[in-house]
């Protein structure tokens, strides 16, 4: 069996860097971001902490690769709930109203499929959300929401950090906010319904 001081000399100064965001990324995924410590990436790795360090200033570093790793998980999520940009028989205030809910249908449900990452995404010990793809789906949506004429432009400024709040509660009330983390299945559907509801009146009433 080769030695740890071999095994470190295999990795080129990209691939160590890479193998450790890749080992960071699982332990999040299983853990989230508090799972995530600089010693036992390197540990899994096979490299000292030390190599890791010459990659990684220190835990927060680290952490922040991780991050931006879940964000890109999170705005493929989005994307994938997005229905077509058109639709036959469907108004275009309509669709456009449809795609919105749809990226915060995605947004849900990557907080419920990947916890771990999720929770990753929006650290707090590392700075997130204006600069982020995912916030930007949003702002589109909405830019949209205005052009098809289903919003009223003068509700337009600020709608995406109101809308922002609105679905990421309820993410972490579905994750970890008691009674509601144990809904039924049927439930969690009528919550989100009616949450959507609820954005749509604020938007567009």
């Amino acid at each position: 069996m080769a030695s740890s001081s071999v095994q470190r000399e295999h990795y080129h100064h990209g691939d160590l860097h890479n193998a450790l965001v890749a080992a960071a990324v699982a332990l999040a995924r299983d853990g989230g971001p508090q799972a995530v410590v600089l010693r036992e990436v390197a540990r899994q790795v096979g490299v000292s902490a030390t190599s890791a360090y010459r990659h990684f200033a220190n835990h927060l570093d680290l952490l922040a690769a991780v991050k931006a790793h879940a964000q890109q998980a999170l705005t493929a999520a989005m994307r994938a709930e997005q229905v077509p940009g058109h639709v036959d028989g469907g108004a275009p205030g309509d669709q456009s109203l449809a795609r919105l809910h749809a990226l915060g249908r995605g947004y849900l449900r990557f907080a419920e499929t990947e916890p771990g990452w999720f929770r990753a995404a929006f650290d707090q010990h590392t700075p997130t959300a204006a600069g982020s793809e995912s916030f930007r789906l949003l702002s589109e949506a909405l830019d949209e929401l205005v052009r098809s004429g289903r919003m009223p432009a003068a509700r337009r400024p600020g709608a995406e950090l109101s809308v922002w709040v609105t679905v990421h509660g309820l993410a972490e009330f579905l994750l970890d906010g008691g009674p509601l983390s144990g809904l039924a299945d049927v439930e969690r559907e009528n919550t989100i319904t009616r949450t959507q509801l609820f954005i749509t009146d604020a938007l567009t009433g």
